[in-house]
């Protein structure tokens, strides 16, 4: 057997090969949408890549799946209880897949979503009763579980799904504590609230470590892993509808567009992206335009502040257009229109179209919030980072419900926003400019306080 996991850090997102070396074949299990890298692997393996199977509907990306079937030929494995629009080979719980030495079975595991799927993998020639691993999804992280809450606009309530993670929470328990946990994802995910950093567990680590699964009552689970979670980006249902549906699988090319041009698009309502760090966009940016940068956890960070059915031009570092075009697919962001061909070179002459951001040192953010007309702090970052410390005038307003609040925050007072470190601050703050808010970010953000002065941590 030749088994490989994939890891985006960007997305937080695992996906997996497993191959048989006897026949020559493999799956490939929760692709991401750029697929040439299970292509590379395959033919380094010497392997045909015959199927693709996904643990459920994604929310948080658009998977390969589809990529996968129309580039080789590959069928399409997702859980009974999916409901999609292209033909695919339904699993039933306890179907059993093999293919030379490989055993791939399906456990139906719902709660995250009703369709959740845990592929259990046997390498025969080693143990034909005990799988080697089992791929877990969203049902099962390191150190959490999937979140129940996602299907909510659906008309599917939290409690009933998370009774139903309960049940196979506590089936998943019932596999030896040797048995490989290979999740979905890790820290950085929005589908749990407690994930860890680490790519791989197993059965024992996690009974002993992660609080999901420590024993307790079906009301004592439901409580908790329904309590305190994150905001969803609005870009999730939009993934999932994306995932249910036949889409195109091919990338058109990316085009360089000139001043003139990226004007006349955001006039007529494009969403102008500038991907360049937080420094470079706060010194000189064209005004409008929404700051996510491009090292960082780019595509989750898009998908919560930009709207998909709107078309995007791309401001970039020379050279990484094409990256960020890709970031985007990959989160269902298609309407591409193109890229300022010079980009911020092409403002050289053009200060009128040209605003920057104020960014405060935590001394001078002290001496406004001392004086008598302080500005209005909003920490950015999630609840669970809140609670565990903030300063202690701080409004919290997590990144992900932060468009929607909008409204509801003061126009006619200086705002300053924060958050751990700066990345996400300063999208708010883009965000909140583009509105026309008189906004300012904090260097550093809250662990730059922390270092260099006093707060009040929260109880």
């Amino acid at each position: 057997m030749i088994f490989k996991q994939f890891y985006l850090g960007c997305l937080a997102h695992a996906s997996y090969l497993i191959g048989d070396e006897s026949s020559g074949t493999a799956w490939i299990v929760d692709p991401q949408r750029d697929i040439q890298i299970y292509l590379d692997a395959a033919a380094e393996f010497g392997l045909t890549i015959t199927a693709v199977a996904l643990t459920h509907l994604h929310a948080d990306f658009v998977a390969g799946h589809l990529e996968l079937r129309d580039r080789v030929g590959a069928r399409v494995h997702l859980g009974a209880h999916a409901k999609v629009d292209y033909t695919v080979e339904p699993a039933h719980d306890g179907a059993v897949y093999d293919f030379g030495s490989v055993r791939i079975v399906a456990w139906h595991t719902p709660g995250h979503t009703p369709e959740g799927i845990t592929w259990l993998v046997f390498d025969l020639n080693v143990d034909s009763t005990t799988p080697y691993a089992a791929l877990t999804g969203d049902t099962l992280f390191i150190g959490d579980v999937g979140r129940p809450d996602l299907l909510a606009s659906a008309g599917m309530k939290a409690d009933d799904l998370a009774s139903m993670l309960y049940d196979s929470t506590r089936r998943l328990l019932t596999l030896a504590d040797h048995v490989a946990v290979y999740p979905a994802h890790g820290a950085g995910s929005m589908c749990g609230k407690n994930l860890s950093k680490d790519t791989v567990s197993s059965i024992g680590r996690e009974k002993f470590s992660n609080y999901a699964l420590q024993p307790m009552d079906r009301e004592t689970f439901i409580r908790l892993v329904t309590h305190e979670q994150p905001p969803a980006p609005a870009y999730f249902a939009h993934d999932v509808a994306m995932n249910k549906t036949e889409h195109s699988t091919s990338l058109a090319p990316l085009k360089a567009l000139t001043l003139a041009q990226v004007l006349a698009a955001k006039t007529q309502g494009s969403q102008i992206l500038d991907t360049r760090n937080a420094s470079a966009y706060a010194a000189a940016h064209l005004t409008g335009a929404i700051n996510v940068g491009i090292d960082g956890q780019f595509a989750m960070w898009v998908g919560t502040v930009l709207t998909p059915a709107q078309p995007i031009v791309i401001i970039a570092e020379a050279g990484r257009e094409a990256e960020v075009a890709l970031r985007l697919r990959r989160v269902g962001f298609d309407q591409v229109l193109g890229f300022l061909a010079h980009g911020m070179a092409d403002l050289t002459e053009r200060n009128d179209l040209i605003t920057e951001i104020p960014r405060h040192t935590v001394p001078s953010l002290k001496e406004a919030l001392s004086s008598n007309h302080p500005p209005l702090l909003i920490d950015v970052r999630n609840p669970s980072e809140f609670e565990a410390g903030h300063i202690d005038v701080a409004n919290n307003i997590p990144l992900p419900a932060l468009v929607a609040a909008i409204q509801t925050i003061p126009h006619h007072r200086p705002i300053v926003v924060h958050c751990a470190g700066g990345y996400r601050s300063m999208i708010a703050a883009s965000v909140l400019a583009a509105q026309g808010l008189d906004v300012s970010d904090l260097m550093g953000g809250y662990h730059a306080f922390i270092g260099g002065a006093a707060c009040k941590l929260a109880q």
